[in-house]
């Protein structure tokens, strides 16, 4: 369940529910855990990314000998870049006013 829906549902594309599913096979524990997940903000590629990096955390919580595995993959790195703050005089975070020379 995601955000109060079923999977199938709010990730429609076959594409994000593979993903969703990876660290279950991984991990060769898939049909054993029931998740519901809440997601805000993004698009639905990165809320299924962030879902599946919550899972592989519980997962690992859960079982610490599937961290191996799990890191191997590479479902425990986190991405961490975020929106760069607005600077004063400027409109955005680095654009600037257009330039008139007269």
């Amino acid at each position: 369940m995601v955000n109060g829906k079923e999977m199938a549902v709010y990730f429609a594309r076959p594409v994000l529910q593979m993903i969703l599913k990876q660290p279950f096979t991984v991990a060769n524990v898939e049909g054993q855990f029931d998740v519901y997940a809440t997601v805000a903000g993004g698009g639905l590629s990165g809320q299924a990314g962030a879902v599946k990096h919550g899972i592989s955390k519980a997962l690992q919580l859960y079982e610490p000998a599937l961290r191996g595995a799990l890191k191997a993959a590479g479902f425990l790195t986190r991405d961490s870049r975020v929106v760069e703050r607005k600077k004063y005089g400027k409109p955005k975070a680095r654009r600037s006013f257009q330039f008139s020379k007269r």
